[in-house]
């Protein structure tokens, strides 16, 4: 149950417009709701900020919609990340109102990006290849209710394409940067800003990129202080991780 659902709910019992009983129904399933093949966490917005994402892979279509189900019955807004078009065309069948983003393969329920946000973050994208990782960043990052500023192809093969995008890292409160090959757009990101910057390696590349780790091991070896790093093509995280620090900024110097 969303915070804000739950206060409303408390609201309504204090001012008699619920009785206990109908609040007692609401709240029994909170903890998580067992559906058989899962168990839903209801509780998980309230201890972090963020509702349970669906991971799709490895799910039927009829355990994806029954899980968008249930958690559209508690939550305004509810992803599911790395769902393909064939998934996401029989869950959309299932459950009305479902928004496809077939670019980072996220499947939506209630997705707006945040009208006037008190919090910003930054996602850098090295090339075009790497856009599905870093618009799953954005839009994670969006929902979990911080502006994002996107700024795509600025790889340093073209570093002046970088350079000339310095400003957009003036006044917000993390920075996403997604890069594949060798990783090194983390490192220069990390040595022009004092933000933190989590750095996210794509598994783009060569060969000898190795599906990723190349670009990851040289984030992790990056002589950037300030650079933490999550797993390869995890934009999801990244994007979680940068909303919790642009929130926890805004709230900590408000």
């Amino acid at each position: 149950m969303d915070p804000a659902k739950l206060q409303a709910l408390l609201e309504a019992v204090q001012a008699g417009s619920t009785d206990v009983d109908a609040a007692m129904a609401a709240l029994r399933e909170l903890p998580y709701e067992e559906l058989g093949y899962a168990r839903v966490d209801h509780h998980r917005a309230l201890r972090t900020g963020f509702p349970e994402v669906i991971y799709c892979p490895g799910k039927s279509s009829a355990q994806i919609a029954g899980i968008f189900e249930r958690l559209i019955a508690r939550h305004d807004q509810v992803m599911a990340t790395r769902c393909s078009p064939e998934v996401a065309q029989e869950v959309q069948a299932a459950v009305p109102d479902l928004v496809y983003h077939a670019i980072p393969r996220l499947l939506t329920k209630g997705y707006r990006a945040p009208e006037a946000p008190t919090a910003w973050i930054a996602v850098f994208a090295a090339g075009t290849a790497d856009l599905s990782v870093a618009e799953e960043a954005a839009i994670t990052a969006e929902m979990g209710g911080v502006g994002v500023r996107r700024v795509w192809d600025v790889g340093v093969a073209g570093i002046h394409r970088l350079l000339d995008q310095r400003h957009q890292l003036e006044g917000v409160q993390a920075v996403i940067a997604v890069a594949g090959m060798e990783g090194a757009l983390a490192s220069v990101v990390g040595g022009l800003t004092d933000k933190p910057v989590i750095g996210v390696p794509t598994s783009v590349g060569y060969g000898a990129s190795f599906g990723g780790t190349a670009a990851l091991l040289a984030m992790l070896n990056s002589c950037a202080a300030g650079l933490a790093v999550v797993n390869i093509d995890n934009g999801f995280g990244a994007g979680h991780l940068a909303a919790r620090i642009a929130r926890q900024a805004v709230r900590d110097f408000a």
